[in-house]
């Protein structure tokens, strides 16, 4: 209820939620009472020429049923958070039982991660028990984005190959999964020149890959690629150290045509990589670290690329 934007509404809650409970009491009673309407046990009320509405009351253990229910919710909303911004006798939050229930896993893994973190990425990477862990942890919390088989989407980075926005190492990795990333990629149409430009530009963009291209837009765009450059690199290898992609291996992040080229020097991207630093311990860090580098750092992957 934290997010009322005056007492007002949690006055208005609390006094909804009692007056619910209240009509429903007073409706029970009036529906257990019986009263006389007709000389023969019934409403009055005919239909189909012989159907008769019997004048019959609710049976006693059935509405006793119901009493004991509204009794309960009014003893819930004395102990728990309820009545509005009231928050019951017993100060229970969702929030606060997430964060004992989180301690108390903690405290049970502690033994377990305490080994684990006692051993180097690339070793830890080996482990067969560690790797499970990972596995779960990745799941939880890195498949949304990733894909369960890490291998990402558009937008979301491949994390089974070689190529790194931000760099590979076992210390680049924990890096990024606890402090997060922000790549950006500014507009840029306006510094390469014309449309014609922009378009040139993405067909020399894509002859650093050998991708198909046109050879004589991408002749022109070359020295217009020095805007680029900046962030890229004279020979468009990137910068991991600000997050700049490689534009020479053939892995497109956004789409590798030059109509996504066009529009990404045109409109830029923003791209975020949420930090885990306050999600995970660093024990858990380490250990995803070491799931996050393997993928990339098994043989079949190292001989794929």
């Amino acid at each position: 209820m934290s997010d009322f934007f005056s007492s007002g509404w949690s006055i208005y809650i609390a006094v909804a939620t009692v007056a619910g409970l209240a009509a429903c009491l007073a409706l029970l009673i009036i529906a257990a009472r019986r009263r006389v309407m007709a000389g023969d046990n019934t409403t009055g009320h005919v239909w189909d020429v012989d159907l008769r509405e019997l004048n019959t009351p609710l049976p006693r253990w059935w509405m006793w049923l119901f009493v004991l229910t509204i009794v309960f919710a009014a003893g819930y909303l004395a102990l728990y958070p309820g009545l509005g911004s009231a928050a019951g006798s017993l100060n229970w939050t969702s929030a606060g039982q997430y964060q004992e229930e989180q301690a108390r896993a903690r405290a049970l893994t502690a033994p377990l991660y305490a080994g684990f973190a006692a051993t180097a990425v690339p070793e830890l990477a080996r482990n067969p028990q560690a790797m499970a862990v990972g596995e779960r942890l990745f799941a939880n919390n890195c498949a949304a984005c990733h894909g369960a088989d890490a291998k990402g989407s558009k937008g979301f980075p491949n994390l089974t190959d070689t190529d790194w926005l931000w760099g590979g190492s076992p210390e680049r990795i924990k890096e990024t999964i606890t402090q997060g990333r922000q790549g950006m990629m500014p507009p840029m149409a306006a510094a390469v020149g014309t449309p014609e430009d922009v378009r040139n530009v993405a067909n020399y963009v894509l002859s650093l890959s050998g991708t198909a291209h046109n050879s004589i837009a991408a002749a022109l765009g070359q020295s217009k690629f020095t805007v680029c450059a900046a962030c890229h690199g004279a020979d468009g290898k990137g910068n991991q150290a600000i997050g700049a992609p490689n534009l020479t291996d053939k892995i497109w992040l956004h789409g590798c045509c030059e109509d996504a080229i066009v529009a990404m020097v045109t409109n830029g991207k923003t791209n975020v990589m949420p930090a885990h630093g306050a999600r995970l311990t660093p024990e858990q860090i380490h250990v995803l670290t070491a799931y996050v580098w393997g993928l990339s750092n098994t043989a079949p992957a190292i001989a794929g690329n």
